[in-house]
Order: structure tokens, then C-alpha cells, then sequence
């Protein structure tokens, strides 16, 4: 009998049913940005094939045949090519092109006159480069 007046106690403590709620309309919505990598491929630049020529010039370094680059890239998957035309696009935004990049970078590391560091800095890929002149920039803040 206790088990049936404890129940009886339960009952009574419950909150009555919430009603239910009529969702509220929303007003044009813009739709939502693709999220995974094929989605914003197609979003930003349509196929691969266009992705890889917007990079391939950027990323080809003097001696590099630009088609066997073209080729490899294909390869690649649209997570490493979105990150690579994020590092192109910077790289042009911020210092125009490669060789430029090399030559602030130089300059920042204090190491300009020094050619065979300059020619290896040159041999570098692109993300590693822009890593570096990161590095150097934080440096030179932190120095101040």
C-alpha cells in the first residue's frame, strides 16, 4: 500500500503538459554556406579542374613544369585544395606574389644580402613560406 500512495505523491508533483508550440514562420532565410569540402569547392569555384588552375600558377615554383603540377594537384583532396587557394589568395592579397614574399621575408629575417639563403627560401612551398612570414611578424611585434 505504501508503493500506491508514493505513486499517488509523484502524480501530483508533475507539471501539467506544455502546449504545443505553432512554429513561427521565418522571413526568407538566406540559405545556409555549405559546409563540407565538395560543397564549397562547387560553391567557389564550380569543378576541380578550375580550383586547380586558379592555384597552379601561384603555387609553381621557377623549375616546376606548371602541367605536372596541374596533374598532381588533381590528385589532392578539396580540403587540402581549399586550403591552398585560401594561402594563394592571401599570398597575392597581402604581397602580390611569390617572389615578393620571398623578398619581405628575407628582409624581416635580417637576411637579405645573404643569396644562397634567399635561393633556399625560394625552394620553399608557399603555406611554409607564409608560415614563416607570420612567425617573423609576430616576432617583430613582440620585439617592440
Amino acid at each position: 500500500m505504501a508503493k500506491k500512495t508514493a505513486a499517488k505523491a509523484d502524480t501530483s508533483k508533475k507539471a501539467a503538459p506544455k502546449a504545443t508550440r505553432t512554429p513561427k514562420k521565418a522571413a526568407a532565410k538566406a540559405p545556409a554556406a555549405p559546409r563540407g569540402p565538395l560543397a564549397r569547392m562547387k560553391a567557389l569555384y564550380g569543378t576541380k579542374d578550375k580550383l586547380v588552375d586558379s592555384i597552379a600558377g601561384v603555387l609553381a615554383t621557377d623549375g616546376q613544369d606548371e602541367g605536372a603540377l596541374k596533374d598532381r594537384l588533381l590528385k589532392a583532396s578539396n580540403q587540402q585544395l581549399l586550403k591552398l587557394a585560401a594561402v594563394a589568395e592571401q599570398v597575392k592579397k597581402t604581397y602580390g606574389d611569390r617572389d615578393k614574399l620571398v623578398g619581405a621575408l628575407a628582409k624581416a629575417l635580417n637576411r637579405a644580402k645573404d643569396q644562397p639563403y634567399v635561393a633556399k627560401l625560394a625552394s620553399l612551398s608557399l603555406p611554409r613560406l607564409v608560415d614563416m612570414a607570420k612567425a617573423a611578424e609576430r616576432r617583430a611585434r613582440a620585439a617592440r
